[in-house]
């Protein structure tokens, strides 16, 4: 009797990274936004006068709640922005870059100078005309100070100094200390534009992983020796340039080589394991930081499909995070602390959700339509347009001419003939 042959099993290949993000069917969406909120927490503590952070003391001082938070920002931007700057030039990067960065920004600024300090000012019994005053802590001068995405001053007159503990710990006006790190994220981006432009995202991308490769032994340089590595080059001196662009150039790292990084559970669960062992016992800056961007790009796709969708169509992480100090600065102005840490934090995430809401709705989503308008069609497509509206133009030019009777260049006239 013959026995019937088996079939062998069929070996389940390992998919990508990329493979699993699915482009937007991931939970980036949510990580972004739940880090937003985790930075309101962090802040709560010394915005309440509250000298003991509990996340920090147990990590050993080597980072916060609100540090570990950013880096995770830093790390899904470098992971989008890289992925963002592989799909077009040079010019439609930085136009949608502007775009996503600067006008609520510039927004916020406004709102802050123009909206929210003019009413702390008249609810202080103060006349409004003395608010715009030309001083050099006036409300114009904050706006123009930090436009830029440098920021030249936090405060606008004595609003909030006395008020606020973070403002009596400090000695001066307070309204926005989250904002410092969007110069640092702009540096980023213009790192990543200089990537595009040279064709290196699609031509030469082994360059990214040199370059975070130079970014990680920088960073191993400053923990060792402090200072030594800004006397050869100042850029560098700058330890969050340093930790910051090195999170973001990790995040870049796995996009450019997306197809080829496995997305694995057994990877993803040591990269986890590694990322909170350093928290807890050390090393959290440098091997830490290489596990942790793997672990949150890995949770992006691992989180359940039921979650995808937030972050998707609205996304508000970015709204939350401008607005979040700002509102516990203002919240506690007004008694907030009296509510305590747990109720003062939920209260001042409900508010800045609603300031988040309105920032996408208003300003941040209504921009962002403009993408594929201007420098966002790109290079060679306003190329071609120029010179179609050239050709346009000339040819109107020549009708014109032709109708008045004045012949067009190049053409020969009777007399010229009979001549």
């Amino acid at each position: 009797m013959t026995v019937p042959a088996q079939a062998s099993p069929v070996a389940r290949l390992p998919i990508s990274i990329g493979t699993a993000l699915r482009g937007h069917d991931n939970s980036l969406g949510l990580i972004r936004l739940i880090m937003a909120s985790a930075v309101i927490f962090h802040h709560s503590f010394p915005l309440l006068g509250i000298a003991v952070d509990p996340f920090q003391r147990a990590a050993r001082d080597q980072a916060s709640i609100g540090a570990v938070a950013v880096a995770g920002f830093f790390a899904i931007s470098g992971y989008l922005i890289a992925k963002s700057g592989a799909n077009s030039d040079g010019l439609q990067f930085i136009w949608r870059r502007v775009l996503r960065i600067f006008p609520a920004y510039w927004t916020v600024l406004l709102v802050t100078a123009f909206v929210v300090g003019p009413v702390l000012w008249m609810l202080l019994g103060r006349n409004l005309g003395t608010y715009f005053q030309e001083t050099g802590a006036g409300p114009w001068h904050y706006f123009t100070a930090n436009w830029t995405l440098t920021i030249g001053t936090y405060g606008i007159h004595d609003l909030l100094a006395a008020t606020t503990p973070y403002g009596q710990t400090v000695g001066a006006s307070v309204f926005n200390g989250s904002l410092w790190t969007l110069y640092y994220e702009w540096i980023c981006y213009l790192l990543i534009a200089v990537l595009v432009v040279f064709g290196v995202l699609s031509r030469a991308r082994v360059l990214v992983p040199i370059v975070t490769a130079f970014l990680f032994a920088a960073r191993v340089i400053n923990e060792v020796t402090p200072g030594v590595i800004g006397n050869v080059a100042p850029f560098l001196s700058d330890g969050y340039r340093v930790s910051l662009t090195l999170t973001f150039m990790l995040g870049a790292t796995i996009a450019v080589y997306s197809k080829t990084i496995p997305f694995d559970d057994r990877l993803g669960i040591l990269s986890g394991l590694v990322f909170f062992a350093t928290l807890r016992f050390g090393g959290y800056s440098t091997i830490g930081t290489v596990a942790g961007v793997y672990f949150i790009i890995y949770l992006g796709a691992r989180l359940p499909k039921a979650v995808h969708f937030i972050g998707q169509k609205n996304d508000y992480s970015y709204g939350v995070y401008i607005y979040g100090f700002l509102v516990q600065q203002v919240l506690v102005h007004f008694g907030g602390g009296r509510l305590g840490y747990l109720g003062y934090s939920l209260a001042a995430l409900a508010i800045t959700f609603l300031c988040a809401w309105l920032s996408w709705h208003l300003v941040e989503k209504n921009f962002m339509r403009l993408k594929d308008w201007g420098p966002g069609l790109g290079v060679v497509s306003l190329r071609d347009r120029i010179v179609a509206l050239r050709h346009r133009l000339g040819a109107r030019g020549r009708a014109r001419a032709q109708a008045r009777g004045i012949p067009a260049a190049g053409t020969a006239t009777a007399s010229d003939k009979e001549s």
